[in-house]
């Protein structure tokens, strides 16, 4: 089973559907048993369907900041 950290790594990749069934399965079976990345990975999902919206909104100052730093540690951290 792949752990947090991979998820967090093949994120993009796992949303966009470019990761091998073998990859994807895993990934699918840990996110039945961890909370956190099941939630990290509803919300990026819901952040997609947002930004794709045809209609245009401001993201807030510095989220892209704040976004970027909280992955970071994320990953440094080890995850699961």
């Amino acid at each position: 089973m792949v752990s947090c950290k991979k998820v967090i790594e093949e994120l993009s990749n796992y949303l966009d559907d470019s990761v091998d069934a073998k990859l994807r399965a895993e990934i699918e079976a840990h996110l039945r048993i961890c909370v956190r990345c099941d939630v990290l990975v509803d919300s990026a999902r819901k952040v997609l369907v947002i930004v794709g919206d045809e209609r245009t909104f401001e993201v807030p100052i510095g989220y892209s900041e704040r976004l970027h730093r909280y992955l970071d540690e994320r990953i440094a951290g080890g995850g699961r």
